[in-house]
């Protein structure tokens, strides 16, 4: 990591803002068990040592949290991807160092977890998963040359948009073992997002003009890690046409809400380039929040098509 340039000297400033916020962390987060959400007691062998394989019937999930829990566990799967870059940009040493560990060893848990709850209770086709698992990762995850100062600012929204991600999911499976399984995880989130948000609070008072520009380009770029996951797009129109994460969730739930936490809108300390990165931002910020609505018109329109031919569109 160039020392010489002047996001690495922003990250080497919040060296004790992270060493701070990883103390409340640690503070904060609760110890949980993966084997505790899980119903054992619903297990049995598959064929391989005598018993049944899957077959569809076997689910309790319809298609929508079927596509939901496929993705938000791919996507959990391509951990030693995500550490490689945090490790990468944020490096093993001191505050830094430990945060990564600790936020690889949280995030650990949520595959666990998501894997024994649906092989357990055949809610998908645990061949077809193991299969995506291993395509994934061989593929991995290359967030490309993002900045350091990038970084943290990606993660702020990625973690926020996991967190709504997993607690809808919960809401849409209809099963209150896999709801409540979702709500712990996405309570990590929740603790990991407070986390970045933090550091990029920190980093705009250090240096507004850098922070604010990388806060805009990681904005108006921002994909979800597991875009280049077998079959994503498909998944995720399924999901957004249940509302479990849509453009207008984006916009409200997780893009508005930090941006008013660092109040980007209300700050008067950015120069030229802070300033046109403000704007680049602003005008991104109108077309999404129209373009967000739009697609919840189209969506209550389909709704109201099923709903006249008797059918119940999925919803959350």
């Amino acid at each position: 990591m160039p020392q010489t340039s002047p996001q690495a000297a922003v990250l080497t400033e919040l060296e004790p803002v992270v060493a701070e916020n990883l103390d409340r962390h640690i503070r904060m987060a609760k110890e949980w068990h993966p084997h505790d959400y899980v119903p054992w007691d619903e297990g049995r062998n598959f064929a391989f040592l005598g018993g049944e394989d899957w077959s569809p019937e076997q689910s309790r999930l319809d298609a929508t949290a079927k596509a939901a829990m496929f993705v938000n566990l791919l996507t959990e799967d391509n951990l030693p991807s995500y550490h490689r870059e945090i490790a990468t940009r944020f490096g093993r040493d001191g505050a830094w160092g430990q945060w990564v560990g600790r936020w690889t060893a949280e995030e650990g848990r949520h595959g666990i977890a998501l894997r024994d709850y649906l092989v357990v209770t055949r809610g998908v086709d645990p061949v077809e998963l193991e299969r995506a698992r291993m395509d994934y990762m061989t593929t991995g995850y290359d967030s490309g040359d993002k900045s350091p100062l990038e970084a943290v600012a990606y993660v702020s929204f990625q973690e926020l948009a996991t967190r709504v991600s997993h607690r809808n999911t919960g809401r849409a499976t209809g099963d209150p073992v896999a709801d409540k399984l979702l709500a712990r995880i996405a309570t990590d989130e929740n603790l990991h997002m407070i986390f970045y948000r933090n550091l990029v609070t920190a980093a705009f008072d250090i240096d507004p003009d850098e922070t604010m520009k990388a806060v805009a380009t990681e904005v108006m770029n921002f994909e979800m890690p597991g875009a280049n996951m077998a079959n994503f797009r498909k998944n995720s129109t399924i999901i957004a046409k249940a509302g479990i994460y849509d453009l207008r969730l984006h916009h409200d739930e997780v893009v508005a809400p930090i941006l008013r936490t660092w109040k980007v809108f209300d700050r008067s300390d950015f120069g030229p380039e802070g300033e046109q990165a403000r704007e680049r931002l602003a005008e991104f910020l109108t077309g999404l929040d129209a373009q967000a609505t739009r697609f919840v018109e189209s969506r209550e329109r389909m709704r109201a098509r099923m709903a006249a031919k008797g059918e119940t569109p999925v919803q959350v």
